[in-house]
């Protein structure tokens, strides 16, 4: 007999085929499975593996993280975790070393709050692109003010100022 978590999932799958507007062989050709064996994990039949799950994932273009958690083999929490460490990884407006400190950042605000870092946490973007600043810099940055690189100039000569009364 098949479990509610992943009679949970088949609904779930069913209604995202459903919104993207394909037909149950379209998502199994796009996923690279079988029409018979998403149908049945659709009827809630069949659980599927992880690897399995990101595929039909990646065919109706939805998060990976939510169909594990739907299917028992994350939690949320964890998923909301790895959701986070995506954006930031997947923001085009930060350089590659300013994702590795905010992801640093990031795990000492979860150890500061009683939370183990995550599997991902040791793949920093930084790691990958030969920065050098170190694993402290997330709990350095983390525990102290912000201060500039450099020294700011002032725009006015540097006469000291009088108080005005």
């Amino acid at each position: 007999m098949a479990s509610l978590n992943v009679g949970n999932l088949g609904e779930y799958l069913r209604e995202q085929r459903r919104n993207a507007q394909l037909s149950l062989r379209q998502l199994a050709d796009a996923a690279g499975v079988s029409n018979p064996y998403l149908s049945q994990i659709e009827r809630g039949l069949r659980k599927p593996s992880a690897e399995v799950l990101q595929q039909v994932a990646k065919a109706l273009r939805i998060s990976a993280e939510t169909l594990y958690v739907r299917a028992g083999i994350l939690d949320e929490r964890e998923r909301e975790e790895l959701e986070t460490r995506a954006v930031i990884l997947a923001d085009p407006s930060i350089n590659e070393r300013q994702k590795s400190v905010l992801l640093q950042i990031y795990d000492s605000f979860r150890r500061e709050n009683g939370f183990e870092p995550g599997p991902e946490s040791g793949v920093a973007a930084g790691s990958e692109t030969g920065d050098e600043s170190g694993p402290d810099v997330g709990a350095d940055a983390a525990s102290k003010p912000s201060t500039p690189s450099r020294p700011s100039t002032p725009s006015t000569p540097s006469t000291p100022e009088k108080p005005s009364h």
